[in-house]
């Protein structure tokens, strides 16, 4: 019994840790995208919707949804080009 409870102790460390390190992650993704910004050569369609992204990842990240943030900051990164 002390062995399961000790696994699901465990467990939980590990998925907390696993958010607390994307929640890092997404304030450096934004700041890539924002120092992007102003030389990227984009038409202003693409510009508009790169702006959304960011808008969108940084309310997912306010949000507690760092997976998605990640996602939808990754498809803006894509977009311009960021690596």
């Amino acid at each position: 019994m002390k062995r399961t409870g000790l696994t699901i102790a465990l467990a939980a460390s590990l998925a907390l840790a696993s958010g607390a390190a994307l929640a890092g992650s997404c304030p450096k993704e934004m700041k890539a995208i924002d120092d992007a910004l102003p030389a990227a050569k984009l038409d202003a369609a693409k510009m508009s919707e790169v702006k959304k992204l960011r808008a969108d990842g940084e309310a997912e990240h306010k949000a507690g949804k760092h997976a998605d943030s990640m996602a939808t900051l990754g498809k803006a990164k894509t977009i311009l080009g960021i690596k």
